[in-house]
């Protein structure tokens, strides 16, 4: 086929595939964005970082009236939280969110909309409803959905996942949730700071299992005093249905030991995604695929040229802002016919636990595991006016530069991370000196002079060295010390 329908054509409503239509249409492209659910807006609006933000916002406004006292005011007596309001209010702000996500804005940016699930027929054309839509570029951006682990009867138990969680109506008395990762971890401190009992039952031997271990520790002692119950090293072996709940047999992760049960009202599973390409029709169209995802190159192509996999369903970094960046990507080399690659070094990322944990480059565990050498820098929230003042001393920012002095990566746990860690995205992005971050002046107090403290840290040891000040003393006859503390006995 020579002539096509459409200059591009988009499978997937969420992230990748909203900039992809966007940006094409707005280019000239005649541009057609299909869409398996009967609403915009992918996992992130409805499932994911939308929902469980504003969980999460609501669960941390009920966690501060607790604190009262730390501030000088009254203790509150609190009522029990009516789970059933709080997700009006999540399903209401997703809605507010919809409206940006409408068929009409993207037919007034000139990309159409149709609704239905696709199959390839070769590598040009899509089945949908009986409809054959050719198109010269397809972007694939279908998404992920949960994946369940490998424990017998968990499919029997009406496990939560994100795609269930937020349409609950009942608090829960207990709650298992299986997996120490961001989701699990963001979740479970919400349901906790709502009234839960909530047990984390985590297979590796620590929570956020990429980060450094100094950082998830922090967090973990932050989600023990709040009442979480967290079982690192820990498996799940099998679940079953009890009256009124569920039941789990837990073991020790790596080794023989002794099984445990643990008993709560409900199960909650933020242990893994699976890309979402069943039922594509991926191989007529010639598409390789894994159980992992559909690989692609740096520039989203895939092993068919004009054919690209962009966001979680090419399995790289199962990011909202990662999709989008992957999305507009594709869109540079499929209409623009610009050779644009995608730079994973440059994107950050935050898990919004209290503290959050956000983080940009190379952390210890990845810089030891690339054998690249390293010096680390930190300064503490307890040393911030402003953390102080907010009653957020909790947390650090921890910086990694090589021996001479190049900025490798940064991570920052404490209140305000995510936004935070965007200052030293850029300047890891940007090619930005540690010393331009040093001189900054910034506005006083905020929290974000801790980065400049941190910058500072590299130089103040060669700046303030006993070498520099016998030096000035030398050059401009400097009296040096004032007074000197008595000596300890």
């Amino acid at each position: 086929m020579s002539e096509y329908e459409y200059d591009l054509g988009i499978i997937g409503g969420g992230a990748a595939g909203l900039t992809a239509a966007a940006g094409g249409a707005q280019f000239g492209a005649k541009t057609l964005l299909i869409e398996k659910s009967d609403k915009l807006g992918g996992d992130c609006l409805h499932y994911g970082c939308v929902p469980s933000k504003t969980l999460i916002r609501t669960a941390g406004v009920w966690a501060q009236a607790r604190r009262c006292q730390d501030f000088g005011l009254p203790e509150l007596v609190l009522p029990h939280v009516d789970l059933g309001a709080v997700m009006d209010r999540v399903q209401s702000v997703i809605e507010r969110i919809q409206h940006h996500d409408s068929p009409e804005r993207f037919c007034g940016l000139g990309a159409g909309v149709k609704f239905g699930a696709p199959v390839f027929i070769d590598d040009h054309v899509v089945e949908v409803d009986g409809d054959r839509i050719s198109a010269r570029s397809w972007v694939i951006a279908t998404g992920s959905s949960p994946a369940l682990p490998p424990v017998d009867g968990l499919d029997l138990v009406a496990p939560w996942t994100n795609e269930t969680v937020f349409s609950q109506r009942t608090l829960p008395g207990r709650l298992i949730v299986l997996g120490g990762g961001p989701v699990g971890l963001e979740l479970s401190q919400a349901f906790c700071r709502l009234g839960s009992h909530v047990i984390i039952v985590e297979f590796m031997e620590q929570i956020l299992g990429p980060e450094d271990a100094d950082m998830a520790e922090i967090l973990k002692e932050r989600l023990v005093s709040e009442g979480v119950e967290i079982h690192t090293g820990t498996k799940a072996v099998r679940a079953e249905a009890i009256p009124g709940g569920v039941r789990i047999v837990v073991a020790p992760a790596r080794s023989e030991g002794p099984t445990r049960v643990i008993e709560a009202d409900a199960i909650l599973v933020a242990a893994g995604r699976k890309p979402n390409i069943d039922g594509l029709g991926l191989d007529a169209a010639g598409v390789k695929h894994t159980p992992r995802g559909i690989p692609a190159n740096a520039r989203m192509k895939t092993n068919i040229p004009h054919i690209y996999a962009c966001g979680d369903v090419n399995g790289q970094m199962p990011f909202t802002h990662v999709a989008g960046y992957e999305g507009g990507i594709a869109l540079s080399n499929a209409v623009l016919r610009l050779p644009r690659k995608a730079d994973y070094t440059r994107v950050g990322w935050c898990t919004y636990t209290d503290p959050e944990v956000a983080s940009i480059g190379l952390n210890e565990k990845r810089a030891q595991k690339e054998g690249i050498d390293y010096h680390v820098f930190e300064e503490l929230y307890a040393d911030n006016d402003r953390a102080l003042a907010e009653g957020e001393e909790t947390g650090k920012i921890k910086m990694l530069v090589s021996p001479r002095g190049k900025l490798l990566g940064c991570q920052i746990i404490g209140a305000h991370a995510g936004e935070l860690i965007h200052e030293w995205v850029l300047a890891h992005s940007a090619g930005v000196k540690l010393s331009a971050i040093a001189g900054m002046v910034h506005v006083y107090p905020t929290v974000s002079e801790i980065s400049k403290r941190v910058a500072g840290d590299l130089f103040a040891s060669k700046i303030f060295s006993d070498k520099t000040r016998t030096m000035l003393r030398l050059l401009f006859n400097l009296k040096g010390r004032a007074c000197s503390l008595p000596k300890e006995a």
